[in-house]
């Protein structure tokens, strides 16, 4: 058995699996899991969507760095976050200073198949979405490469799969995961 010392957190684009992913590890670490994205949507009582729309993208990027501060105090968790959280110098710091990150990285194309029919991403509301994501993720690659940590997602991987992947991985940082 291992216990966890330090918060853990998904970075990656949407559709990753850091949710998905994130529950599973949490349940085999036997620790709490939490979204940044759900904590901002209970805290703003809005969507996500219905924020960028009423407040802009900045306003939900200060609010997403707060819940972020707010939740890498708490004790050690896995946390998810929003895929354009990690894009934020302020944002990385916060989480090398008490957290470890782990990108699931995952090929455009993977992506584009788990996105495609979801109307839940507003980034992705417009007339070419797959060129959107396209754009999104040459963007942001550079971005998700400084996480402390790379696991590699595979099409053919169940979610408990890659929880098992990413945990392997956490087990490399002897500041991450304390054997019992």
């Amino acid at each position: 058995m291992h216990r966890l010392k330090k918060t853990v957190v998904m970075v990656g684009m949407m559709g990753a699996g850091k949710t998905a992913v994130g529950t599973a590890l949490a349940r085999h670490l036997g620790v709490g899991f939490v979204d940044s994205d759900d904590e901002i949507i209970r805290a703003a009582d809005r969507s996500i969507a219905e924020i960028f729309e009423r407040d802009g993208e900045a306003f939900f990027r200060a609010r997403e760095t707060e819940v972020l501060a707010r939740l890498l105090r708490a004790a050690p968790t896995v946390l998810s976050t929003g895929g354009g959280a990690f894009l934020s110098e302020r944002n990385r710091a916060l989480i090398r200073a008490s957290g470890v990150s782990v990108w699931l990285r995952a090929d455009l194309e993977l992506l584009w198949q788990r996105v495609r029919h979801k109307a839940t991403r507003p980034l992705l509301r417009t007339a070419n979405p797959r060129e959107t994501l396209h754009a999104l993720y040459e963007a942001r690659v550079p971005f998700y490469c400084l996480a402390d940590l790379t696991v590699d997602s595979a099409a053919d991987l169940s979610v408990e799969g890659m929880a098992m992947r990413v945990a392997d991985a956490l087990t490399t940082r002897a500041d991450v995961l304390e054997r019992d």
